[in-house]
């Protein structure tokens, strides 16, 4: 249901976050949309993908 996912994303976030000791809180926002992105796109070989789509489209 919704609260599952909503405690799915936070914990998984929360798991991320400890790798760094913590998040400056003016990177907090991109943080959180980098967590959003690797929430919803889960496999591991789409993730490549779209980072070599936006790499290609970004660094020309």
């Amino acid at each position: 249901n919704h609260i599952n996912g909503i405690e799915n994303f936070w914990n998984q976030a929360k798991r991320h976050m400890r790798k760094f000791n913590g998040v400056p809180k003016a990177h907090f926002g991109l943080f959180l949309k980098e967590c959003e992105w690797h929430f919803n796109t889960s496999d591991p070989s789409e993730q490549l993908t779209q980072i070599k789509q936006w790499v290609k489209r970004h660094l020309r």
